[in-house]
């Protein structure tokens, strides 16, 4: 009789490092080379930094923060928070300073670890009262300028921890069951203020082991890391499914190195959003790689490996995933949310639709309501928004979460998303228009980089329009035009090209949804102007203020 499946992220790592000890676990850049640690050399680090949380306090239930790219010490840190009872509270490492305090002051931690300098001058630039008592420590030694903040190297926490005796630490351990919180993570916020979203030792565990459960996968398979581990896609998908499975995962050394590490550490397997694999296909349609080529050249581009490419976060063009099926590195899309931790759907190799984010995950329920909602229940989904009951009894009624996304299921149970709830478009004539499937068509083409559509309340939809400059480039010269035209986006000769493209991409839509006025935009929507979350999807209401005057400007006209 097989014994039963782990029921919390503790016991998932107890079990792995008991089952293959000695087996090579996690491969993590360390100046310039990539490094190997097997799991018990994973598991000792996990116990060390767990005795030092004990030794300062840090009991169960109390909330860690941390601060941080992705390194080895984001996931020993995990781990040890999750083996002593704690509530990590996983803040993303590119967030300006205000946004990391809210984080912070909303759920009242007991001790916060950063990456290094940048999160310290980040935090540092904070014009707010701390709570007292709270502890600081950093990864990195912290800089030498002065700092409001009491930052302490790691190395000093990790000295606290050297008297803790095992079996305090087993103790904690014992205390976490399958209805522990484990984390509290914020949501991305493309339509409001972040909300913390509670999830369970329960939530996280079942949906790790059912994406293992999805997608087969040998233990001798090396996965690529690249995906931020403060977002719950990486999370789940990368880092609980791979302590599951058993397999090997490399972290990569950054986002602009992921296609260099490929070819470096050649993976078996690989998240990402549909960011970077529409940008992996605007480079092989720069390169002129015809079906032939590509089915060639793309396996190589990533190590000649990959067998299996997933994709999730935000909606994939069909013409992606056409591009990189036919040339033989298949994608897979998948749906979740951070309050489902995150996977409802994914798509498998036995079953694998163009347009469709799959069907659900060992566990899951998915219908549609009336309205077209797609609602979810399971043992996936979050227990609730922190400190915000209201908010909470809003979206889950009767243990059914309403995602506020749109959609439909097939007669075989794939599930299509159409749209999102509140970022539907209601024109002045009354229509309702989704405009996620615009933007969509839209960046199918190689000149648009980016689209964002406005609309609401209006007498037509308008297009905000971000170049793709480098193809933009190659277009013009094959026109045998001056190239000085990217400079100057108001020209009319590139206006008229610009209009051409989307007549033609929205040849398939209705009059409705037709584009009445564009503007070409001089700068891409950005993290760092806080017009895109963490996983690069849009923030509608931040990207209308900041162009408000080009929006108002297309409606004057």
């Amino acid at each position: 009789m097989s014994a039963p499946l782990p029921a919390t992220l503790v016991e998932l790592l107890r079990r792995r490092v008991a089952d293959s000890p000695h087996l090579p676990a996690l491969v993590a850049p360390q100046n310039g080379q990539f490094s190997s640690l097997a799991w018990s050399e994973l598991s000792a680090q996990v116990d060390q930094l767990a005795a030092a949380l004990l030794a300062v306090g840090v009991q169960p239930g109390d909330r860690v923060v941390q601060i941080s790219e992705n390194r080895v010490q984001w996931i020993v840190t995990d781990l040890a928070i999750h083996a002593v009872g704690g509530i990590h509270v996983a803040v993303h490492a590119a967030l300006s300073g205000p946004q990391m305090a809210f984080q912070i002051l909303d759920t009242e931690p007991r001790l916060v670890l950063v990456s290094g300098s940048a999160q310290i001058a980040a935090l540092d630039a904070v014009d707010t009262d701390w709570p007292p008592g709270l502890r600081w420590f950093s990864y990195d030694p912290p800089p030498g300028v002065p700092s409001r903040l009491p930052f302490r190297p790691l190395e000093e926490l990790l000295a606290a921890g050297a008297h803790v005796s095992p079996h305090s630490l087993a103790a904690a351990s014992a205390s976490v069951g399958p209805d522990s919180l484990a984390t509290i993570l914020y949501s991305s916020g493309t339509t409001g203020e972040p909300k913390g979203v509670m999830l369970t030792h329960g939530n996280l565990t079942t949906n790790a082991l059912a994406c293992v459960a999805a997608h087969q996968t040998e233990p001798a398979d090396l996965r690529l890391c690249w995906l931020p581990l403060s977002h719950i896609f990486a999370r789940t998908a990368d880092l609980y499914a791979w302590i599951a499975r058993g397999s090997r995962m490399a972290l990569a050394e950054s986002r602009e190195k992921i296609i260099a590490n490929c070819g470096q550490l050649r993976p078996a397997l690989i998240n990402g959003v549909p960011y970077f694999y529409d940008k992996v296909y605007r480079y092989a349609a720069s390169q002129n790689w015809d079906p032939d080529t590509a089915r060639c050249r793309l396996p190589e581009l990533f190590g000649g490996r990959l067998r299996m490419a997933c994709s999730g976060g935000a909606p994939l063009s069909d013409s992606v995933w056409d591009y990189f099926n036919r040339a033989g590195v298949p994608l897979f899309q998948g749906y979740g949310l951070t309050e489902t931790s995150p996977v409802i759907t994914t798509c498998i190799p036995a079953a694998n639709r163009v347009g469709s984010v799959g069907q659900p995950v060992e566990g899951v329920e998915v219908r549609i309501a009336p309205d077209g909602e797609i609602l979810t229940r399971g043992p996936h989904v979050m227990r609730g928004y922190w400190k915000r009951p209201d908010d909470t009894a809003a979206v889950l009624v009767d243990g059914w979460l309403y995602t506020g996304d749109l959609g439909r299921l097939d007669s075989d149970g794939f599930l299509y998303i159409t749209g999102r709830k509140k970022e539907i478009i209601v024109t002045a004539g009354g229509k309702n228009i989704a405009p996620n499937y615009i933007e969509r068509l839209l960046t199918e083409d190689p000149l648009i980089q980016q689209a964002l559509i406005v609309g609401d309340r209006r007498n037509f939809l308008a297009a905000l329009i971000v170049p793709n400059r480098e193809e933009l480039a190659r277009e013009l010269t094959r026109r045998g035009l001056p190239p000085d035209r990217l400079h100057a986006l108001d020209d009319p000769g590139l206006v008229q090209l610009y209009r051409e493209r989307i007549d033609s991409r929205l040849s398939v839509v209705a009059h409705c949804e037709q584009i009445g006025a564009f503007c070409l935009l001089p700068r891409p929507f950005s993290v760092e102007h806080d017009e895109l979350t963490p996983t690069l999807k849009l923030r509608r209401r931040a990207i209308e203020q900041h162009f408000a005057s080009e929006i108002e400007r297309l409606y004057a006209d």
